[in-house]
């Protein structure tokens, strides 16, 4: 049916039940779909060229914003609560604290560099960061299709944002649920605005209150990307859900994480970089060539 679902990075655990989910999303058609992504590495490569690719964090983290002692210090969370994030053995309700208190410190240790606005779009600029593969395929298509792109991401939406601007395909249709920098009137960071999002809190519950729900309310199909496990409930506060079909990227330490993508990702991409089986689902959906 699809040719890039037989390409050797995917696996999945029941292909008759991903085939039936996609057809039934294809008689539905355009209108009734909308796309949840994550976005650091799953929009954005994982790595390129046997290097690692930068998240948003990072982005900030390797810039000449940070002094050298915060990046120190920010190196120790993430080798601290890092492999708790993906540690398979442990429940997601074990994981919430740890990434609460690592968020927070790292937000913390980031308003004390008393980082500049107008600066940000040069340290994207001068960064490693990268879209997957056939990004602009991907963006232009749900663009061109009107459909609501949502990115939930438990990076930095100044960041990210500034990532899709400048790869130009920030499209009217793609709206971003991030932790936000708050910058005084002289364009200097003082704190995170609203509620801290991170990688086991983002839902689309988030929305319920506000306008995006009503104009979504009849997209029952969702077409869901992740690379954690933590992404897997970005679509619970979706309405009259319908069908999802849940593709997620497993990126790193494969062998010991398999298992547990395979039982809940419907679609499982192994060190695959790019977007090469989104783009031919939603190609299939849409009834495009």
């Amino acid at each position: 049916m699809i040719p890039e679902l037989s390409k050797p990075s995917v696996s999945m655990r029941d292909r008759k039940r991903v085939e039936e989910i996609i057809q039934s999303m294809r008689r539905a058609g355009p209108r009734a779909l909308q796309v949840i992504s994550d976005f650091d590495m799953t929009l954005t490569r994982f790595a390129h060229n046997g290097k690692r690719c930068p998240t948003s964090h990072n982005i900030l983290d390797n810039s000449k914003l940070i002094s050298e002692d915060c990046k120190k210090s920010l190196k120790e969370l993430l080798n601290m609560y890092y492999p708790i994030e993906i540690d398979s053995s442990r429940t997601v309700e074990e994981k919430l604290p740890h990434m609460v208190e690592w968020w927070t410190k790292a937000h913390k240790l980031l308003i004390q560099q008393k980082i500049r606005k107008d600066l940000l779009a040069q340290v994207v600029k001068e960064s490693d960061a990268m879209l997957r593969e056939g990004y602009k395929a991907f963006f232009d298509q749900l663009q061109e299709q009107d459909i609501p792109l949502l990115i939930f991401s438990a990076g930095v939406g100044d960041v990210l944002e500034e990532v899709i601007r400048q790869c130009d395909v920030f499209h009217s249709n793609v709206r971003v649920f991030s932790n936000y920098m708050d910058f005084d009137e002289n364009g200097i960071l003082q704190a995170f605005k609203g509620q801290l999002i991170h990688t086991y809190n983002k839902r689309e519950g988030a929305l319920l209150n506000t306008g995006h729900f009503q104009e979504l309310q009849d997209r029952h199909n969702v077409l869901l990307l992740g690379d954690s496990l933590g992404d897997l409930t970005m679509a619970d506060g979706v309405q009259n859900v319908e069908k999802v079909l849940k593709i997620g990227y497993l990126n790193d330490k494969v062998e010991e994480r398999k298992e547990s993508y395979l039982a809940t990702y419907d679609i499982v991409l192994e060190k695959d970089e790019t977007m090469d089986v989104p783009n031919a689902v939603l190609r299939h959906i849409t009834g495009g060539q």
